[in-house]
């Protein structure tokens, strides 16, 4: 089945430059926006499966269209454009359930590698990447947090998992690291996001952070 997208970014030449690279490598472009709103209308009346959201836009930036776009159930995924790979607008956009970025400068084959990826419901962003970035502006004591915080309906195992996804670890190396098969940790994983209503391991990430799990430092 064709991946279909929505482009979001208030420069037309970034939008026709995408969507050429995107339609000659078989990834259908259904829409763009020109800013925030635009792209939160898009996605109501469009449906696709991935958004490439620019962040900074007028009328409504990309982080509120974000929020706007994944606070209702929906199976579309966004991938956040930036120029600047620490930014704390990206990291805002990881809590609020955004499942990776690119920097605007991607090569071809990997914006459409990326697309795909975050199509099959994984993350794009590498744990170890999304750390920094947590490590960066996390705010543990900050007010209504971006994404649940309440870890009690947790068990003991899946606390430990939690924290060592938090730390940046594959499962395999989780595996390693409490003595369990790759497809148990697969399963614990598979339990803490829908426990937590988590979309991927970046918002895993983020969380283990922002509940004061793990700090900066922990490493």
């Amino acid at each position: 089945m064709t991946t279909r997208v929505v482009i979001a970014d208030d420069q037309a030449l970034v939008r026709t430059g995408f969507r050429m690279i995107l339609t000659a490598r078989g990834i259908e472009v259904v829409g763009e926006a020109a800013d925030g709103a635009e792209a939160v209308d898009a996605v109501r009346r469009l449906h696709p499966d991935v958004v490439l959201m620019d962040i900074r836009m007028p009328t409504m930036d990309g982080l509120e269209a974000t929020r706007r776009i994944l606070a209702t159930p929906t199976d579309c995924r966004v991938l956040i454009l930036t120029t600047f790979d620490l930014d704390s607008y990206v990291y805002a956009a990881l809590a609020a359930g955004a499942s990776g970025f690119l920097l605007k400068d991607v090569t071809p084959e990997h914006l459409a590698a990326a697309v795909r990826l975050v199509t099959t419901g994984d993350a794009l962003l590498s744990p170890s990447i999304t750390r920094r970035l947590v490590e960066r502006f996390a705010t543990p004591a900050a007010p209504q947090p971006a994404i649940h915080r309440d870890l009690s309906n947790l068990t003991p195992r899946e606390l430990e998992v939690l924290t060592l996804m938090g730390q940046g670890l594959s499962n395999a190396e989780i595996a390693t690291a409490l003595t369990l098969s790759e497809a148990t940790v697969k399963t614990h994983v598979a339990r803490i996001f829908a426990k937590l209503t988590l979309r991927d391991r970046s918002q895993a990430v983020v969380l283990a952070y922002e509940t004061g799990l793990i700090t900066p430092g922990d490493l």
